[in-house]
């Protein structure tokens, strides 16, 4: 496995063809699939040739100056390292945000945070054993409880170390967004504070309770998010951008999903979208859901995981919506270079580029300690056979 390229890379002769690529696929008119890749700082933390004071996640969460000092140097190695259509090199500046993966929702609702050496940090289910605990929770959950209150708590000190520091020579440009301004999803929520194996029993009971579970946590994401989102503005002066994520909705059929689900994410949509399309974002196994989809809410694009069948997939919500798929994140973190050619090509010759809006990724977030070179085979594949007709 190796963490740093070996070759040089010309970053002019590479950064001109990236604006290129975007240009002419932003234009309507791609001249080559666009790739993107996506990895959170779990590439950083588990990754000892880059994580060398060996900083946990519990002092990342809870130690602004950790996620300063750990975001800038993987954004650094990121630059450096990674080839995809992103520029590369030293950039004009670097930019900071607010992290807690994926628990901010759940301890804003009041879960208690799990640290566990080794692992990214969890969340424990605080109704999963007593389910009327819901009935002492507070109607309206405050904005800034949990890790929402937290991470506003870091803007301010982050905001005060870009005033006084840079990075490399290059100012830092310090967060502008509150987490909590989205969410993870309304279903994802309720497995997260009910357990995944209650949640889905309390949907075939009939006395009330899940649906008296989902409005509470739909109301109060809809309040949190508008809050959160007129603040925004308040003090950035810009409207924040909506999209929409609910990986729970893997696990249930489409049927189920419509009847239980659908009623509370067309509320988060009307709250958001307006008469705006927007995209969403849906790891796991969803090919039972995605023709549906495109038709019960605003959709404009899908970003998703693995399992995909690519040109099923793009022949059931046609040529319009821009979809985000490639290979999964197993075969580019352990898989040998060619394997990961013939991937490339089997999928970029699946129909799934029909229509222009097609940009290949590795699933959603690459795994942790992903040979580069296994990134670079994946980027010289999609520049070699992923190009589109001259329009």
């Amino acid at each position: 496995m190796a963490t740093f390229l070996k070759e040089q890379v010309d970053f002019q002769r590479h950064n001109d063809e990236v604006r290129w690529v975007w240009e002419s696929y932003q234009a309507g008119k791609p001249l080559r699939v666009p790739l993107q890749i996506s990895g959170s700082i779990t590439n950083f933390f588990f990754n000892p040739d880059l994580n060398t004071h060996g900083y946990t996640f519990e002092q990342f969460f809870k130690d602004p100056s950790v996620q300063i000092e750990t975001q800038l140097q993987y954004a650094y190695w990121r630059k450096h390292h990674w080839r995809m259509d992103h520029e590369m090199g030293l950039p004009d500046s670097f930019s900071l945000y607010v992290d807690f993966q994926n628990s901010y929702d759940a301890s804003w609702a009041g879960a208690d945070m799990i640290y566990m050496d080794g692992y990214l940090p969890d969340t424990a289910p605080i109704f999963a054993e007593n389910r009327e605990k819901l009935y002492d929770m507070p109607k309206v959950l405050p904005v800034e409880s949990g890790l929402i209150g937290q991470g506003i708590a870091f803007i301010d000190e982050m905001e005060d170390y870009c005033k006084h520091h840079d990075f490399m020579g290059r100012p830092i440009i310090p967060p502008r967004a509150y987490p909590g301004e989205g969410c993870d999803g309304v279903l994802d929520l309720a497995y997260k504070l009910r357990g995944a194996d209650n949640l889905l029993m309390d949907m075939l009971d009939e006395d009330g309770y899940y649906e008296d579970l989902m409005e509470w946590i739909t109301s109060n994401l809809i309040h949190r998010m508008k809050t959160l989102r007129t603040w925004h503005k308040q003090r950035w002066g810009d409207e924040p951008g909506f999209g929409f994520a609910d990986d729970a909705i893997a696990l249930i059929s489409h049927e189920t999903y419509r009847q239980y689900v659908l009623p509370y994410h067309r509320r988060i949509y009307e709250a958001f979208a307006g008469d705006k399309k927007h995209l969403i974002h849906l790891c796991g196994a969803n090919m039972h859901h995605f023709e549906h989809l495109v038709k019960e809410l605003p959709i404009s694009a899908i970003d998703t995981g693995f399992p995909v069948d690519h040109g099923r997939l793009r022949k059931m919500v046609g040529p319009d919506i821009t979809l985000y798929t490639g290979p999964t994140v197993m075969l580019l973190q352990a898989g040998s270079e060619e394997a990961i050619v013939q991937e490339a090509i089997r999928i970029l010759k699946s129909g799934v580029t029909q229509g222009g809006k097609y940009i290949m990724i590795a699933a959603n977030n690459l795994a942790p300690r992903t040979p580069v070179e296994n990134i670079a085979a994946l980027y010289d594949a999609v520049r070699t056979h992923g190009t589109y007709p001259i329009q």
